[in-house]
């Protein structure tokens, strides 16, 4: 492929080698030269011109040096083969929404004289319910069909703006309101630089924080209408426009206007403000949750609280003017001044909106018109502004909110959240994000009910340094966070929110590097925990840990559900965190020094040792045990069986070699589990793993290194195939491997489940010893090319294709 013109593209990288934090790597793609060839990333530098193709393999630098050019991506569990098509971007269900240029469609529309239509979003039903068909006909209504003068902020945004319409969304409406209050968070969200007046072209744009990065969202003008008045959110003001297009772009983003049926106030609040969201139950709350709500409301956090619902009622009425199952923005929290001639002092007070904005408000102590107020100066009253207005906005004192109120969402914001000249003396959160993915037979454990597979979940560690400034018992504040991903927008596939949590442990400081094994959990106790597993999109517990290194384990509670998910840390001072993870190597020998990446590969191809020094012992390796008596026997039959069919020079291949070993594994007797023998691939693979001139032969000298290995392997086997079946589960086959002497980073680990367990997540004894063999071939030519053990391998094309399909 050839490209025309000349284009660059910068990336950058996080990866993690297991050993500490991640790195960044950045780099700069040059599509198109002189001579019309291309450096396409992705793995491949292929020139053209005539010039000699070159295929280089592994991570690697931009120097210019013979180094790799490709960095496998951190941020998943699920490996990327380089170079083959990915089915990531087909299954994006925002792919499409958000590759949508809002300066190429401005100018395109302007340059072609007509009004946007969005074909990402098209007017019509399905745009609207996904489950049904609408309850009445709707008619798609552009602004200047509704009314004469539309605008689309009129006199500054507020959140007496919102008013909420037919659809089951006031979580949405909570949260929009509480965004109002911040105008720099509003004006990220709604760029205000947007009208129906100069350049209009029936198109707008917003901005909303999608699972880790923020995401601009386009929309067309056209909106649900019903005999002429907008059906869903609208302003007050008739002729005000960006709350009913601030909503669709919602919708769009997350498939549908019925998607944002029934939802947490939070859950917008994260999509405004990137922040991470926090829930108490107010019923048990902290003693000291006003200070949590009084220094969250200074960090310009949003805030929600509601009461549970009636179930046998929607939203239902108090005779207090609270409704139940109705969703409620925190607008302040402050300490008020109060004097009387009797006493003075601070009162912790808080207001609270019903984006219902009508008279639907509180009607105890502190409500409008309450004779409370008459306490409180004139001056005072002005500077909260105060007002006494049937617009859905009260008063609470804290002890009556707590009282009445049963839930509280706060979304803290993230480090990114405040500029340096909104700071004022606030201090700003220490953020840390982890993408993460739970794959069934991989690393899909469930919760520590599921002891035997919890263990093979995604692992992170964080490492708190110093604790809290303000902290008497020197804790330190961590803020935990995971989000799943794509959910909402998935309901129409049938899918809905998986139930989520997290537990943490503390690593005991002799700790190695790597994931931590399933005796670590079945002899330690958690030390926190999020609060529940629930099936909300995001599951958030506030902790106070002394100074430490900290396991992190995320996790669905039933085992093998598949989804995406961010792990999201805040602390107030600097922490640290990266996933846990080990590196891709084998153990040959148990006297081998097994911190190298990689050792004595085979003994065809392996340079001789030199000065090796014994070390302690490997932990989970398996040695080689001394030969039984069948064992002994099963070899003198072999080698006579050898010798018999290899003729003269002492050589067999793959057909014979097959007929030699299944003789001996498919005798009554010989293996304590259902084996019907090896496939000509395996033996094929057996000959490969020694057959370094490409004969095709395998000589006795190597058939007693495949024979050693094969006992090993056995022995391995049966340890972990516990009910005797010939199968091992996907979750054990990682300890299995170890126990060979091999070890593996998380994504090596997910490709071999892939490619040799079943559907069901068993791998039979064949398919176990199939991936050994190849495994260890793979991992001796690559060090053999990686003379210095610097993890990268440069490899013309003929030998990369001699050495992957010669295996």
């Amino acid at each position: 492929m050839s490209y025309t013109t000349r284009t660059t593209r910068t990336v950058r990288t996080f990866y993690s080698d297991g050993r500490g934090p991640p790195k960044v790597e950045t780099k700069t793609y040059t599509y198109g030269d002189d001579s019309g060839g291309s450096s396409v990333n992705g793995g491949f530098n292929i020139g053209g011109g005539g010039r000699r193709f070159q295929i280089r393999v592994g991570g690697g630098g931009q120097d210019g040096s013979d180094q790799p050019n490709y960095s496998a991506p951190a941020f998943s569990q699920r490996p990327q083969v380089i170079g083959r098509a990915s089915r990531k971007e087909k299954k994006d269900p925002f792919s499409g929404v958000i590759n949508q240029s809002y300066d190429e469609i401005k100018k395109r529309c302007q340059e072609e004289g007509c009004l946007f239509e969005d074909p990402e979003f098209e007017a019509e039903d399905s745009s609207i319910f996904f489950s049904r068909a609408p309850p009445r006909p709707f008619e798609w209504k552009r602004p200047h069909e509704i009314c004469d003068n539309p605008v689309f902020i009129a006199d500054g945004a507020s959140r007496f703006d919102v008013q909420q319409g037919e659809l089951g969304d006031c979580w949405l409406l909570a949260a929009i309101a509480s965004l109002t209050v911040n105008q720099r968070l509003f004006a990220k969200v709604v760029p205000p630089d947007q009208s129906f007046e100069d350049g209009y072209c029936g198109l707008f744009r917003f901005h909303f924080w999608r699972q880790g990065e923020w995401v601009e969202v386009v929309v067309d003008d056209r909106l649900p209408t019903y005999y002429g008045q907008l059906t869903f959110m609208h302003s007050v003001d008739k002729n005000e426009f960006w709350s009913a297009l601030l909503e669709k772009a919602y919708a769009k983003l997350e498939g549908s206007y019925e998607s944002l049926k029934g939802g947490s106030t939070c859950e917008a609040m994260v999509d405004f403000t990137g922040g991470v969201s926090e829930f108490f139950d107010l019923r048990k709350a902290p003693p000291n949750l006003f200070s949590i709500m009084l220094k969250a409301s200074q960090r310009g956090s949003l805030m929600g609280c509601s009461i549970d619902a009636d179930p046998n009622q929607l939203e239902a009425r108090l005779s207090n003017g609270l409704v139940m199952g109705h969703a409620y923005s925190i607008t302040s929290v402050l300490l008020m001044d109060i004097e009387t001639p009797s006493m003075s002092g601070k009162i912790p007070m808080v207001r609270v909106r019903n984006p219902w904005g009508n008279e639907a408000e509180w009607k105890g102590r502190w409500s409008d018109q309450s004779r409370e107020w008459s306490l409180i100066p004139d001056s005072q009253k002005e500077s909260m502004g105060l007002t006494f207005d049937d617009d859905g906005e009260f008063w609470m004192s804290f002890d009556d909110f707590s009282k009445n109120f049963e839930k509280l969402e706060i979304c803290n914001l993230g480090p990114d959240s405040l500029e340096e000249d909104e700071l004022d003396g606030k201090k700003r959160w220490e953020g840390h994000t982890e993408n993460g993915e739970w794959i069934p037979r991989v690393n899909a454990g469930g919760c520590r009910n599921y002891l035997d597979t919890f263990w093979t979940n995604p692992q992170y560690r964080v490492t708190l340094t110093d604790p809290d400034d303000d902290d008497d018992d020197d804790l330190c504040t961590m803020l935990v966070g995971v989000l799943q991903k794509d959910r909402r927008k998935k309901r129409k596939e049938g899918l809905d929110m998986l139930t989520i949590g997290y537990v943490i442990y503390k690593i005991p400081d002799d700790t190695k590097e790597g994931p931590l094994p399933l005796n670590f959990f079945k002899y330690n106790a958690s030390c926190a925990k999020s609060n529940n597993f629930i099936n909300m999109r995001e599951v958030c517990t506030r902790h106070k840990l002394p100074p430490g290194q900290y396991c992190i384990i995320p996790s669905t509670f039933e085992p093998h559900q598949e989804g995406n998910f961010l792990l999201r840390l805040y602390t107030e001072q600097c922490a640290h965190s990266h996933e846990l993870d080990e590196e891709t190597g084998i153990i040959e020998e148990q006297n081998a020094d097994y911190t190298r990446r990689i050792l004595v590969p085979t003994v065809a191809s392996a340079p001789p040792s030199v000065g090796r020094q014994e070390v302690k012992k490997v932990p989970g390796y398996r040695e080689i045990p001394p030969p039984t008596d069948e064992e002994q026997e099963q070899e003198q039959a072999l080698k006579a069986s050898f010798r018999r069919v290899a003729g003269d020079d002492m050589e067999i291949d793959a057909y014979e070699l097959r007929d030699i070993l299944n003789a001996v594994f498919t005798k009554e007797g010989s293996v304590e589990f259902v084996f019907d023998g090896f496939s000509l691939d395996t033996t094929r693979s057996m000959v490969a793993m020694h057959d370094g001139d490409l004969s095709g032969k395998l000589g006795f000298d190597e058939f007693k290194v495949l024979w050693a290995d094969l006992r090993r392997w056995k022995g391995v086997f049966k340890e972990y195939d516990r009910d005797r079946s010939g199968n091992l589960s996907s979750y054990e086959l990682r300890s299995a491997l170890h126990a060979s002497g091999f070890r593996l980073s998380n994504r090596t680990f997910s490709a071999l489940v892939m490619r040799y367990s079943s559907k069901n997540g068993n791998i039979e004894f064949g398919d176990f010893i199939l991936c050994a063999i190849r495994m260890k071939t793979m991992l001796a030519s690559f060090r053999n090319i990686d003379v210095d053990n610097s993890g990268h391998a440069a490899f013309d094309l003929d030998t990369f294709i001699q050495t992957v399909m010669y295996s």
